[in-house]
């Protein structure tokens, strides 16, 4: 298990995938020792297929800190059996542990993924989520325009996670009333863009994240991303908050709970 020298307690990491194949060798242990010591309070897994969505609820069950989504990433188009709104509900039905729908939404950057049927998957996960109250997480990568287009029409509750996009998109998601999340991308040297888009972000609205194993943030470039992370996240971005980075983990964990309903 990597040493992470994480000097701050209390982190919500608001979008974890530690069903990943990289956490094989660890993963008990590291969310055990992770959850046991303060640094981290909550985590929530996101849920990209059926399978995702089932190790969510078994280790949400199994740690009392851990919650998770359930829903159909764009990028698992191709893995999305006939029936799939019903059995997302069996998965919702399974734990009062299910906390939002999600991973859902657009991703354009591969030619390979057919457009509409990216755009029904999504739109039918925005309905599934108004109709059992559940706020929605986002991806969307290189699909702004059509993104923004659905929220407006089905007005979530939600967060658009792992934000990539400009100060006047953080704008509109805000107007809709929903959060949005930053990963380690705030810290990198070119995270010029995300910067100025966190500028857009009131404090009430922020949530930190990893996205692990993916993300890692400056210090830990090229190595397994994991939840006590967040906290090169918040030293980054509490600069641009006026406050100290516990003050602005703390705060991040109220809007979260909040978003979710947890506590």
């Amino acid at each position: 298990m990597l040493q992470v020298e994480n000097p701050y307690k209390r982190i919500f990491d608001s979008h974890s995938h530690y069903d990943d194949p990289r956490f094989d060798e660890d993963r008990d242990e590291l969310l055990s020792s992770m959850l046991s010591d303060g640094t981290v309070e909550y985590i929530l897994h996101a849920g990209t297929n059926l399978e995702s969505g089932a190790f969510g609820i078994e280790y949400a069950e199994r740690f009392p800190q851990f919650y998770t989504s359930v829903g159909f990433h764009p990028e698992s188009i191709d893995e999305v059996p006939d029936g799939y709104i019903e059995r997302l509900g069996e998965l919702i039905s399974k734990s009062q542990k299910v906390v939002a729908i999600g991973e859902i939404g657009l991703d354009y950057h591969y030619d390979g993924y057919d457009r509409e049927r990216q755009l029904s998957l999504f739109e039918d996960q925005l309905i599934l989520a108004n109709s059992h109250s559940l706020p929605v997480i986002v991806h969307s990568r290189e699909a702004t325009a059509d993104t923004l287009e659905l929220l407006k029409r089905h007005r979530p509750q939600g967060v658009v996670h792992c934000f990539s996009g400009s100060y006047e998109t953080a704008q509109e998601i805000i107007s809709l009333g929903m959060y949005i999340g930053f990963t380690g991308v705030l810290t990198f040297k070119n995270a010029k863009k995300a910067l100025h888009a966190l500028e857009a972000v009131p404090l009430d609205r922020l949530l930190l994240e990893t996205d692990c194993p993916y993300m890692a943030p400056d210090g830990y470039r090229g190595k397994r991303c994991d939840s006590r992370m967040i906290y090169r996240i918040a030293q980054v971005a509490s600069e641009h908050y006026r406050i100290t980075p516990q003050e602005l983990i703390d705060r991040t964990n109220e809007n979260a709970r909040r978003l979710f309903s947890i506590g």
